[in-house]
C-alpha cells in the first residue's frame, strides 16, 4: 500500500485563489485557452511556511519571460529565456556575458525554450536535456524536441536528438498551446518530458475512443540519456507507445519524484477551473478530455476512458483547486535545514 504522505511540496502558483476540494467531471470537448485572470497578491510572493524565505538572488538583465531554471552548483544556475531561445547563466548573482546557447525557437503562446535538466555522468561529463519548439531560420516551426547538449567550456554542444514530438494543432483555429515543458531525471536516470495535449488535439490518447492513435502528446514521456526506448514501458514496445509512462493529461508545468519514497506526483492545469495535483504511477491514465477534477459517481473509467487494452489505470487527482490557479511548478525540498 503507498504512502500518500508528502514530505514536503513546494508548488508555485501563477494566479492567487482559494483551495477547496471538488466531485465535478468535465465532459466538454472544447480546448481551452484557459487564460482567465485573477488578482495578483500585492506583496509578491507569499509563504505559508515559517521555515523558508524568498531572497532576491538576481535581478534585470534577462529578456521576456524566463520559462525554466536548472543548478549546476548552489550558486550556479542555468536559465531559459522563453522567446530568443538563449541559454543564459548565472553565476554567483552575476549574468555572464555570453548565453551558452541560442536556437530559433516558435514563440506563439507557449511555444519556445521551454525545460532543461542536468545530468553529470561517472566519466565528468556535464549534460543538459533541452525541450523547446525548434523553429527553421524563416521562423517556421518545426517541432517541439528534446535534446541533449555537452557542456564544455562555458558552451552547449554536441545536440543529440532524443524526442521530435509535435508542436501545432492540427485543428484550424486552434492556438498552439499545451507543450507542457518540464524535464526531469529520474531516479532511475532516466530522462522524463512532459507535455500537454497540444492545441487541443482529440485522439486516443486524450481518451476519445475513435480518435486518432497516440501520436506523442498528453503525457510524460521517458527515455534513457541516450534518446533510446525503456524497456518493461507500461504500453507496450511499439512507438510511441513504449515512450509513455503516464497519458490523458491536458497540460502541465510541473513535475517531480518524491525523495523519500521515488514516487513521482504531477501539476496539472485545467481549463477554466479545476486545477489538479496527482500521483503518477506507471500506466496513469489522468483522464483528459472525459474528466478534470474528481469524477462523478455516473462516471465509469471502464467504458469513457481509452485503456491501451487494459494496460491504463484511471485515478482521481489526489487534490483540486476548485478556481483556477495556474500552478507553474512542483518541487519536493531536500533539505537537512527544514
Amino acid at each position: 500500500m503507498r504512502k500518500k504522505t508528502i514530505v514536503l511540496t513546494l508548488i508555485i502558483l501563477l494566479l492567487g485563489s482559494t483551495l477547496a476540494l471538488i466531485a465535478n467531471v468535465n465532459e466538454n470537448n472544447i480546448s481551452y485557452a484557459a487564460y482567465v485572470r485573477a488578482l495578483p497578491e500585492s506583496s509578491g510572493q507569499v509563504l505559508v511556511d515559517p521555515s523558508l524565505k524568498v531572497e532576491l538572488f538576481f535581478k534585470d538583465g534577462l529578456k521576456g519571460p524566463a520559462t525554466s531554471m536548472a543548478f549546476l552548483a548552489p550558486d550556479d544556475i542555468l536559465v531559459l529565456e522563453k522567446n530568443t531561445g538563449k541559454v543564459q547563466r548565472i553565476v554567483n548573482g552575476s549574468l555572464e556575458q555570453n548565453p551558452l546557447l541560442q536556437v530559433k525557437v516558435g514563440t506563439e503562446v507557449e511555444l519556445g525554450m521551454l525545460g532543461i535538466a542536468i545530468s553529470k555522468n561517472q566519466q565528468g561529463k556535464t549534460f543538459v536535456f533541452l525541450y523547446y519548439t525548434e523553429a527553421n531560420s524563416s521562423g517556421i516551426v518545426i517541432g517541439n524536441r528534446l535534446y541533449r547538449y555537452e557542456l564544455i567550456d562555458n558552451k552547449l554542444v554536441n545536440p543529440l536528438l532524443l524526442l521530435n514530438l509535435p508542436a501545432t494543432s492540427p485543428i484550424v483555429g486552434h492556438e498552439n498551446n499545451h507543450n507542457g515543458g518540464k524535464v526531469v531525471i529520474g531516479p532511475d536516470n532516466n530522462v522524463y518530458l512532459v507535455i500537454g495535449d497540444v492545441g487541443g488535439r482529440m485522439g486516443n490518447i486524450q481518451n476519445i475512443m475513435r480518435g486518432s492513435s497516440p501520436d506523442g502528446t498528453s503525457g510524460i514521456l521517458r527515455v534513457t540519456q541516450d534518446g533510446k526506448s525503456v524497456h518493461n514501458g507500461p504500453f507496450g514496445s511499439s512507438v510511441p507507445n513504449i515512450l509513455y509512462y503516464a497519458y490523458g493529461i491536458r497540460n502541465s508545468f510541473g513535475f517531480d519524484f518524491d525523495p523519500v519514497t521515488g514516487n513521482l506526483w504531477d501539476s496539472e492545469n485545467g481549463g477554466i477551473d479545476k486545477d489538479e495535483i496527482n500521483y503518477v504511477y506507471p500506466g496513469f491514465n489522468s483522464g483528459w478530455r472525459k474528466a478534470m477534477g474528481m469524477a462523478l459517481s455516473r462516471f465509469d473509467p471502464n467504458e469513457d476512458l481509452f485503456y491501451f487494452d487494459g494496460k491504463g489505470n484511471y485515478s482521481d487527482p489526489e487534490f483540486v483547486w476548485k478556481e483556477t490557479v495556474a500552478p507553474t511548478a512542483l518541487k519536493f525540498l531536500n533539505s537537512s535545514k527544514l
